[in-house]
Order: structure tokens, then sequence, then C-alpha cells
């Protein structure tokens, strides 16, 4: 797709950057608040019972709900779980196999130990599609294929169009017994994570467009892509709000993104302070990586990967090379 399609998203995107980093209370809230809305919004699109507010109590308080099947309670539980672990993956290495494996235990361990974190052995099928499943006996290979696809594209499309390919094409492997949607949706949001982004929820209002634009991805992503697209941009609305900031966008953003610059506001970020440091660390050591570049300045990876991304928006850097060997270049 178009770099001009993302052209809204890349604006708030930027202005989230500009109010960054956090306070460290700030950020635990955040995190906590998008436990709960995650949590929430991934279960419910599969047809858990609990609310929003029921689905705090069981993940904040461990309490369980009168009435409620202990499953969905399990369900609460081992998605919270899993989005803890996520953030343990926002480094430099690409995501390996035992990572997704992970994911699907955390998750998945209360509800069927037996197939907690292994690829399914069985064949399955989606209710309500047509789309005929890699048979069992092809999981592995086809496993060990996405994850070198994810290694190779990571960085080289825009985040919101990887992390929609990345949910894609997992699901079409469908590589486990069940919560394959669920772990599709934790893999897309540590996608945006990882790239600095902040998380695509998908309330349970948007479910038809959403099974919709996924059944025919195959053939045309685009519109899933566009889909996920706007619900980055609405999440990415919720936390401008959340923080006190306008969501408005004047015609002096739109014309900056047509031209192919940011707003000012974050131009004049590229001058200032850390992302000076890490620009001039990139024009001194050419090809130098994220990890190299953290270890020379003294700053933790999550921080130096908000700042390159500034330098990558307005056009000062790009990363250059296979993302297991490449580095990145002053323009």
């Amino acid at each position: 797709m178009k770099k001009s399609e993302f052209r809204e998203c890349d604006i708030y995107a930027a202005r989230i950057a500009a109010l960054r980093p956090f306070p460290k209370e700030t950020l635990k809230s955040l995190r906590e608040y998008y436990r709960v809305g995650l949590t929430y919004t991934s279960n419910a699109l599969e047809g858990n019972s609990l609310t929003e507010s029921e689905t705090k109590v069981v993940i904040e308080d461990g309490l369980t709900i009168g009435g409620k099947p202990l499953k969905d309670v399990y369900e609460a539980t081992g998605h919270a779980k899993a989005y803890d672990f996520l953030y343990k993956l926002t480094k430099d290495e690409p995501v390996a196999e035992d990572d997704i494996l992970k994911i699907h235990r955390l998750f998945y361990g209360q509800i069927d130990k037996d197939n907690a974190g292994v690829w399914r052995k069985v064949r399955v099928f989606i209710s309500g599609s047509h789309r005929v499943l890699p048979v069992p006996e092809k999981v592995p290979a086809l496993m060990a294929e996405f994850v070198r696809w994810m290694a190779a594209n990571e960085g080289r499309l825009h985040p919101v169009e990887f992390a929609a390919l990345v949910h894609q094409k997992f699901v079409y492997i469908h590589p486990f017994v069940d919560g394959n949607g669920r772990v599709a949706r934790l893999l897309m949001n540590l996608a945006l994570l990882r790239a600095g982004w902040s998380l695509a929820i998908i309330p349970p209002i948007c479910r038809h467009e959403y099974i919709a634009t996924l059944d025919k991805a195959g053939r045309t992503p685009a519109p899933f892509v566009r889909f996920i697209r706007d619900r980055v941009c609405e999440t990415q609305k919720e936390l401008l709000r959340l923080m006190g900031q306008s969501i408005a966008l004047d015609n002096e953003d739109a014309g900056d993104r047509v031209n192919g610059r940011l707003d000012d506001r974050v131009n004049d970020r590229v001058n200032d302070g850390i992302t000076k440091v890490i620009l001039d660390t990139i024009v001194q050591r050419p090809g130098v990586r994220t990890n190299e570049i953290a270890t020379h300045i003294g700053k933790s990876i999550p921080t130096v990967s908000r700042h390159i991304k500034i330098l990558k928006d307005s056009g000062k850097i790009e990363f250059r090379g296979a993302p297991k060997n490449g580095g990145y270049f002053a323009i």
C-alpha cells in the first residue's frame, strides 16, 4: 500500500512520539489500562461473556464472577499474562517460534494444558468460513517460514501494514487447536509495540467488518490492512485524548503529510536532546544498529527506538540491509 494511505496514523504517531518519554507512573498506568481493554475486546470478539468491568475485576483482583463460565475467566487471566509477556519481546532480536509458543502457552495453559504452546496435530476448521486450513503436518514448516518472513519484513514495510499482515498470515496458518485469533491479535500488537507505536484495539461492534475483511485478505489484503489502520488511528486518538491532547487534524497537518514532511513540532525534536545525539552517532558510525546506539549513548533500546522513528519519519535516516545484519545510515 502507498505510504500516503497511512498519513493520518503517521501524524498521530508523531504527536504521541512528541509526548515521550512518559513518566514512569504514567507508562505503568497506560499499560494497565490497555491490559484490560485489549483483553476484554480480544476475548469478546471470540464470544467471551465477561464485560469490560468484569474483565478488570478478574485480572486485577483475581476474583471469579458468579454465573460466568470458568473458561471465560481463564481466557481473561491467560490473555493478561500473554499481554504482559509482549513487553519482554520489544527488543532488537527478531521474534522467534519459541516466543509465539510461549504466548499461546500463557494464554491457553489453564484451559487445555496438553495443547497449550504446541503446534496442532489435528485438522481444524473456521466456523462461517470456507477457507481450507493447512493440514497439521505442514504447520511446523509454515510457522518456520512465517517467522522468517517477519524477520525479513519488519522495518521494511510500514509498521501498520506489517502488523496487519502478521495477523493475516498467522491466522491463515492457524497453528494451534484453539486461541489462534487471540494470539494473532497479540502478535499484531507486538509488531506495533516493537515499532514504537501504540496498540490496535478492535471493539466487538466491529466484529463483522473484521471477520469479512480478514476472510478475503488472502486474495486482497488491502481492505484488511485499511481496517487495521483505522483501528490503530482510533486507538491513537484515544491515547491522545487520555493525555489531554487535541485530535483535530488541521490543514497544515494534512499539507505536511502530502508533501512528505512531519509537522513542525516533531521536526523541532530532530535537533533536540537525545534525537540529535542519535543522529550524530549514525552520521559518525554508518550502519550502526539500535542496540549498538543504545550502548553507545547509555539509553534503553525502547528509548532509542522511539527517537529513531522520529528521524526515519523526518527523512534524516534510513535502514539498509537485512534485519539481522543491516543498520542505520544518514540520508
